[in-house]
């Protein structure tokens, strides 16, 4: 893993790496995989599907959710 090559809406290596371990948490706790992988490894499959492109995110605007105004 250490030739990481980002996929194109991730700006910063922080970004990927933030998002997949949260996605790990979610595995850990139950969720289905949403590639199909050899790993059975939480962290691992959260790297391939960030890779895929399978998990969903959006970076909101840190100003916005200061003042309460979060979109629903």
């Amino acid at each position: 893993m250490s030739n990481l090559v980002l996929p194109k809406d991730v700006d910063s290596k922080f970004r990927f790496i933030t998002v997949a371990a949260q996605r790990a948490k979610q595995l850990q706790s139950g969720a289905k995989p949403r590639v199909e992988t050899r790993s059975r490894k939480a962290t691992r499959v959260a790297v391939e599907e960030a890779i895929a492109g399978a998990i969903s995110w959006e970076v909101k605007d840190e100003v916005a959710i200061a003042k309460g105004e979060e979109k629903a």
